[in-house]
C-alpha cells in the first residue's frame, strides 16, 4: 500500500492548522487502499492487536469503515505488567466498532521465554537489589533541555514506593530492550496466528512520528502487511479519532508505552517532545519552514528547534536497520505470471 501525505488545508501562520486536513477524504483514501491490498493479495479481511491507545482504535475504525465490522477482527493482548485500565478501553472499542475480537493473555509466553527474568537479571547489573516487588522504567534526557549527549537511566521503585534512577550501562541497556522486545514480537505472532486461520492480512498501526523515528521493533508491532496511518502525524490521528466517532475515553487517555511496569510516556523515552511540538518540528523540518516559525509555533528557541532537527536525523540514522528488508546475495526473480 502506497501513500501521500494527505491533502492539508492551507492556514494563515505556522502551527497546529498547518496539519489541518479533509478527514473524510483521507478515510476513504485509506479505505480504498486497504481493499486494494486485500484484493490484490487475495485476503478477506483485517486483523490487527487493539490496546485501548489511540493509533490502534484509528486503525481498527479505519478498517471498519472500509470493509464493514465483520471483516475486522481484533486481539486484546494484555500481559502481567500492563496498565490495569488497558482491557477496558480496547474492550470499549471493540465494542463501540461492533467487531469480533478475542482475550490473548501473552504472560506465559513472556515467562517461557524469559522476558521477565532476562530484563530483571539486566537490571541488578546496575540495581543490585532488584527484585520481586519491584518496578522499572527506562528514561532518556531531554534533547531540549541539553545538547549534551544523552544516556539511558532506568527508574526504579521498590516495594514501598520508593523510587531512584540509576545510569545504564551500554549492556545492561541493549539486554532490559532485547528482553522487552519479546512483548511486542509475541503479540505479533498470535496476530498472525488469527490472520492466517482466518485468511486476513494483518494491519500495523504506527503513525507518522513513530515509523519516521524507528519507534518500533523490528518483526514486533513495526511487522504489518498494511499500514494505514504511517503517513499520518500523530495531531492528524487524534483528528481522525473525531471524526471517526472513536470513543471519548480513548481520544483523552494520554499516550504511554504501555510496556514497562512503572508509567511511561512516550516523551520519557523517545521522543524529544509531546507529540503536538513533535508534529510540527518533524513536518517544519520535512516541509522546509523556517526555523524560526517553527520555534514561534512550538514555544522553543531557534536553537531548540535545531537540537530537536539533529536528533531527528539521528533516529533516522540509527533505525534505518529497522526498516530494511532482508539482504539478498544475489537477485532472486520470482517470475510470477498474470493471468
Amino acid at each position: 500500500m502506497t501513500t501521500t501525505s494527505p491533502r492539508t488545508i492551507p492556514a494563515a501562520a505556522y502551527g497546529l492548522e498547518t496539519l489541518r486536513f479533509d478527514e473524510e477524504a483521507e478515510a476513504n483514501r485509506i479505505g480504498e487502499a486497504i481493499r486494494h491490498y486485500l484484493v490484490t493479495n487475495k485476503r478477506k479481511g483485517i486483523v490487527l492487536g487493539v490496546s485501548g491507545g489511540i493509533d490502534s482504535s484509528v486503525v481498527a475504525a479505519l478498517a471498519v469503515k472500509a470493509l464493514g465490522p465483520d471483516r475486522v477482527f481484533a486481539l486484546h493482548m494484555p500481559e502481567q505488567e500492563s496498565s490495569d485500565d488497558t482491557i477496558g478501553f480496547s474492550t470499549k472499542l471493540t465494542d463501540a466498532l461492533g467487531i469480533d475480537s478475542v482475550l490473548e493473555d501473552i504472560s506465559p509466553v513472556l515467562v517461557g521465554l524469559g522476558a521477565y527474568q532476562r530484563r530483571d537479571d539486566a537490571i541488578r547489573r546496575v540495581v543490585p537489589a532488584y527484585g520481586q516487588g519491584w518496578k522499572s522504567k527506562i528514561v532518556l534526557p531531554s534533547v531540549v533541555d541539553s545538547d549534551a549527549f544523552r544516556l539511558f537511566s532506568v527508574v526504579v521503585e521498590d516495594p514501598s514506593g520508593a523510587q531512584s534512577t540509576h545510569r545504564l550501562t551500554t549492556e545492561a541497556y541493549l539486554e532490559i530492550v532485547a528482553a522487552t522486545n519479546f512483548k511486542q514480537r509475541a503479540r505479533k505472532a498470535l496476530e498472525y496466528f488469527h490472520a492466517d486461520r482466518l485468511n486476513y492480512a494483518v494491519a500495523g498501526t504506527p503513525n507518522r512520528l513513530e515509523y519516521d523515528q524507528g519507534f518500533f521493533v523490528k518483526l514486533g508491532d513495526g511487522a504489518a502487511d498494511v499500514k494505514p496511518i504511517a503517513h499520518l502525524y500523530k495531531s492528524q490521528v487524534y483528528a481522525m479519532a473525531a471524526h471517526l466517532g472513536v470513543p471519548e475515553e480513548i481520544q483523552a487517555r494520554p499516550s504511554t508505552t504501555d510496556t514497562y511496569s512503572l508509567e511511561q510516556s512516550q516523551e520519557e523515552f523517545y521522543f524529544s517532545l509531546p507529540y503536538q511540538r513533535m508534529d510540527l518540528c518533524l513536518y517544519g523540518l520535512n516541509h522546509d519552514v523556517p526555523t524560526a516559525e517553527v520555534a514561534e509555533a512550538t514555544g522553543l528557541t531557534v536553537e531548540q528547534v535545531e537540537r530537536v532537527y539533529r536528533d531527528i536525523e539521528q533516529k533516522r540514522r540509527t533505525t534505518a536497520y529497522f526498516h530494511a528488508a532482508p539482504v539478498l546475495v544475489d537477485e532472486v526473480p520470482l517470475n510470477i505470471k498474470t493471468s
